[in-house]
Parts: structure tokens; sequence; C-alpha cells
């Protein structure tokens, strides 16, 4: 689906190919009924000028029977061609993008959500070239361009099947044409397509002109629009920080500026749009006044036609050229259409474009990350890491030779504020695209990234829970004990909830709560690798004791990393050591050493076999052998 043609296609060879070749088989036999209707039509427009015409004359022996006849038949001609025909082709055509659309939705939905982190690799291209507002290129950029394809293909059809039967009409009906006997009884109906040659195609040149103008202001108004949009919906995101920081000021001289784009690009975009509507209007009155009565007016001068026939042939004639001009009628439409699969396109290439990431990223800079898996026993290696920013010259800002983790293990991440500690942890997980090195994952064991910034999608309690797993995978009981293992008990009756008094659970619980909820994410789902990433931020000190505690009760095997503001990881109630060992980042190097260093051999015999003074209280023993290591000390020093 990466070129126009191929995106306009892929439905109906689609594995719902019988379903939308089903529609457009319906909407196309509508269309040359239509067709056929607009010839009826034009008939009887001449039929009812006819009886008006000799209404008064003496061989017409019921002149008011015939004139209302005409003109019922004229009334119920219109009824079932705009009623019932182009009625019921309405809603097949509606129907029709409705599937269609939601099938393309279904299509980038998948290739986004894949396990690959398309969405994630497509919004971070190193290149330059990530798409802008893919929000917007789903929602609306993919339903203009889908409804804008059934109508432009409507009036393909409606060309096609008017040519037909029109063209049949206008050739039973043709006349021999004044200068033109050579032609025989052709003449009038060659004058019609002369007339229609020479003016259709004149007009659809300054149509199209035009309309490549409207397409670019098209395009350049998703943008701004798309950009606006999305800078509002971060401001929702983000609103507490920006009344914390008394930003209102600033993010209100963005907006404007934002808005400034949009309306700028409208005005011109306005412009364009009154002038092709102008140049529509202008057309179609010459059409259907000019150039529809021009050519059997020659006939007509010459006796060959009667009055009757002269206006048949006028409406056919109109209704030719309108059937022939769809492209000027849609050509805003089509500007539109344009603008739309050009968008939509572009995230189809951004999608093919990160399938293999590693190749992708190389096209901006260094990318040669490798990810294999040993037998569980051996833990979790990192060989030769190194991380980058993007560029071709790019220096390491972290790098390690050899880092293991073993299992059970709980390792503290530690270093100064942007010296790669979160990025450290995204490129162990696949998430940071620049850099080098090899990371040996322990086989079969889960993994999980707890992030600081907690956000919960509008779904219920329990999927909050068992994510990113399904609901389905765990029971209602298993996911209630780990809310309450969690300290997250009190809600536990709303577990099938996706709202507890009107607001979503992304309003009801607070930062610390959100962060309980990745605590019972965990417990649920006993992963054996875990990434903790500022997850306790939003806790008091108690708060985090808790959070460790829980999973050092109930994950005993798991490997965990941490990352936190605190100089000294917190422990546990009675004092004891959550952290097995500190991963430290200085001066772009990465260590990895054991939290208490080991005491020498030497002074660890001494306190585990004290000398024997029987005499002596058991407060001098303790201070003579706290004597001897510090003379020990001394004189290692």
């Amino acid at each position: 689906m990466r070129g126009f043609w191929g995106l306009m296609r892929a439905y109906w060879f689609s594995d719902r190919w019988r379903e939308a070749w089903g529609l457009t088989i319906v909407i196309t036999l509508l269309t040359a009924l239509s067709s056929k209707a607009g010839v009826w039509f034009a008939i009887a427009s001449g039929e009812l000028v006819n009886s008006i015409a000799f209404f008064h004359d003496a061989a017409n022996p019921t002149p008011l029977t015939s004139l209302l006849s005409n003109a019922g038949w004229l009334v119920l001609l219109v009824i079932i061609k705009d009623v019932g025909i182009t009625g019921t082709r309405t809603l097949v055509s509606a129907t029709l993008h409705r599937k269609w659309r939601g099938w393309l939705n279904g299509r980038f939905n998948d290739a986004l959500l894949d396990s690959n982190h398309t969405h994630f690799h497509a919004q971070n291209g190193g290149d330059g070239t990530a798409p802008d507002n893919i929000d917007q290129r789903v929602q609306e950029s993919i339903k203009g361009m889908t409804g804008g394809a059934i109508g432009l293909a409507m009036g393909v059809l409606g060309v096609a099947t008017s040519l037909f039967f029109v063209g049949q009409q206008l050739l039973a009906t043709s006349t021999e044409v004044a200068g033109l006997e050579f032609l025989g009884d052709y003449g009038s109906v060659v004058l019609v397509l002369v007339a229609v040659a020479a003016y259709v195609p004149i007009s659809t040149w300054v149509a199209t002109k035009l309309g490549g103008i409207l397409e670019r202001l098209s395009v350049k108004m998703q943008q701004a629009e798309g950009g606006y949009r999305g800078e509002l919906t971060t401001l929702l995101r983000r609103s507490f920080h920006v009344a914390a920081s008394r930003g209102e000021d600033v993010q209100k001289a963005m907006h404007n500026r934002l808005y400034d784009d949009i309306d700028l690009t409208w005005g011109r975009l306005n412009r364009i749009n009154a002038g092709y509507s102008s140049f529509e209007l202008v057309y179609n009155f010459i059409g259907a006044r000019v150039v529809a009565y021009g050519p059997g007016l020659i006939p007509f001068i010459h006796n060959k036609i009667d009055l009757k026939g002269y206006i048949t042939g006028a409406e056919l004639v109109n209704s030719l050229i309108g059937q022939c001009s769809w492209i000027i009628k849609e050509m805003p439409a089509i500007a539109t259409l344009r603008a739309n699969s050009r968008r939509v396109i572009e995230l189809a290439d951004a999608i093919e474009n990160v399938q293999q990431p590693a190749e992708f990223y190389r096209q901006s800079g260094h990318s040669d990350f490798r990810y294999t898996h040993q037998n569980p026993v051996f833990g979790l290696t990192i060989q030769h890491l190194e991380l980058m920013q993007k560029g071709a010259d790019a220096e390491p800002f972290v790098t390690t030779e050899r880092l293991r983790f073993r299992r059970g293990e709980w390792t503290f991440l530690k270093g100064e504020s942007g010296s790669g500690k979160t990025s450290l942890i995204k490129a162990i997980n696949g998430l940071w695209p620049y850099g080098r090195g090899t990371v040996v994952f322990p086989e079969g064991v889960k993994t999980f990234y707890a992030a600081q910034e907690v956000k919960l999608p509008p779904v219920s309690l329990k999927e909050l829970v068992c994510l990113p797993d399904s609901p389905d995978d765990h029971s209602d009981t298993k996911a209630a004990a780990a809310l309450h293992r969690a300290g997250l008990g009190e809600f536990i009756e709303y577990l099938s909830e996706a709202t507890r008094d009107n607001h979503g659970w992304d309003q009801v619980l607070s930062g610390g709560q959100k962060q309980k909820l990745i605590v019972a994410r965990i417990l649920l789902q006993q992963p054996g690798l875990l990434f903790l990433d500022e997850a306790t931020a939003a806790l008091d000190p108690q708060g985090k004791v808790a959070f460790h505690q829980a999973i050092k009760d109930n994950c005993p095997d798991v490997i965990v990393i941490s990352v936190m503001h605190e100089a000294i990881p917190p422990r546990s109630a009675n004092g004891e050591e959550f952290y097995n060992s500190v991963l430290s980042i200085a001066d772009g190097v990465a260590t990895k050493k054991p939290l208490v260093p080991t005491l020498p051999r030497e002074i660890t015999t001494i306190l585990a076999n004290p000398p024997v003074r029987p005499a002596a209280p058991r407060a001098p023993r303790l201070e003579d052998g706290w004597a001897r290591i510090t003379r020990m000390r001394l004189r290692q020093k």
C-alpha cells in the first residue's frame, strides 16, 4: 500500500474481497440505471416542453391531459431517479465507505501496534522524515481518502454509462446538418461531440491547474490543523505542570502561533475556493445554456428537427456535458483526495521503512545492536555496549565492556542527571536507536518495563491490571489478589468497571496509586526481568519500601535493574538491603559492583572467631574486636 493505486485496490484483493466487490457491483448497476434514467428524463423534458408549445394547437385534442400526463411522468422520473436510484446508491456507497475505511483503519492499526514497536520507530525516525500527526492521518485522512475515492469512481462510472446511453440516444435522433451533408444523418451527433470536445477539455485544464493549488493548500492545512490539535492534546496531558509553573502565557503564545498558521493557510484556501466556485458557475451556465443548445440550433432552423427534438437533444447534450464535466465539479474533492492519499501513503511508507529498525537507523547513524538468548541460569548479559546519538560522527556517551546480572539479583542504577541511565535501560529493551553491542536475555523469561509516568487507557480496571496480557489470561480472583497485595484493595469491587463516578481510572487514581497499579501488574505476571525507570518517584518513603517488599516477597527469582533519584536505595523495614549491586555511570563508563563491599578475609575471620577472654565482659570484647579491625585497616593504608 505504498503507492496510490496499491492503496486504492488493496481492499478489493484482501480477505474481504467478496464484501468489497459485492458492494461495488451494486453501485455500478445503480450508476448505470441512473444514467439511463437521465436519458428518460431528457426525453420526458422534451415531451413536456412540446406539450406546452402545442397547447393551443388545433391538432391537439387533449392539451390539458397531455400537459398533465407529461408533467406527472417527469415528476415520477425525478422521484424514481433521485429518491429510488440515487438515494439507494448513496446508502450503498456510504456502506462501502464505512467498510473500506474500517478495513484500512484495522490494517494501519495492526501495522503500527505490532511486536516490532513500529509506532515508536515511526515517530522517532532518525532520518528526520517521521510523519507528523499520525493520529490525524489514521482518523481523518483515511476517512477523507476512502470517501473521495468512492465519489471519484462513481463519477468515472457515470461518465462511461452516460456516454453509452446518451450517445446511443443521440445517434438514434441524429439528423443531417446544413453544411455537413457529407456526414449524412450523423451530422448533428458529430456537431455535438465537437462542441463537447472543444468545451470540456479546456475548462478541465483550467480546473486541473486550480486543483493543484487546492491540493498543496489542503496538505498544508491538514498539517497546520494537526499540529494545533496535537498541541492541545499535549496541553491536556500536562495541564497540571502548566498551571504549577504559571506557564499559561507561554502556552497561549504557542497556541496563537500555531493558529496563525491555520488562519493564513485557510485564508489562501478560501480565496482559491471562491475563485473556483465562480469559475464552476460560469462554466455550468455556458455549458447548459450555450453549448447544450448550440449544436441542435442549426438543424432546428433548417426544419430538420421539431421543437420537441430540439429540446430533447439539448437536454441530452446538457446531460452529456454534465457527466463529462465530473472532473471539474469534483476537482476540489479530488484535490482533497490527493492530499489525503499523500498523507496516508507517507504513513504507509514510514511503516514499511521501519520494519527493519537497525537498517532504518543506520541511514542516520550507527546502529548495530544484537539481541540473543541464553539459558536462564546465566541471567542477563551485556557485552561491548556503546550508546550514541544520531549522526555518522557521533561519539559514545555510555560504554561498558561486560555486565552480567544473575538470576534473582537486584541492581541499583545510579549516575548524574543526563548521564544515560534511562538510555541504557532503553537500549537493553531495544528502544534506543543508535549504538552497538550485544544483549543476551535469559531464554523464556518475561520482561517488564515500568516507567515513571503512567498513562492509563480508558479500559476496565482488570484490563489495566492484566496489561500487557489479555484480561482472559488471568482470573478475576488472581487480579483482585494482585491489587490487594499492591495496596489497592479498596478498588477490587470495581474490577470490571472502566470508570468510577463517571471518571476514567487515569483521573481516579493518584500518581502513587498508579505506581501501585504497576506493582499489581508485576505480581500478577511474574516477570523474570524487571526494569524500574524511576517507577517509585510518586511514592513516599514508606510506599517505596512497600513497593519493593511486595516484589521481593512475590517474585523471588526476578532480575531487577532500577533507576532512582535517591543516592542510597531503600531498605526493608528491618534494615535488610533489597539491592545486591550498584551499576554506576560516571564519565560515560558504566561499571557494576556489589552494593556492600566484601571485607578482607582476615577481618571476616576475626569477626567470625573473636578471642576468648572469660573474665572480660561482652562489651569490651566487642570494643577490642573493632579496635583490632581499625588497627588492621590503618596498617593496610
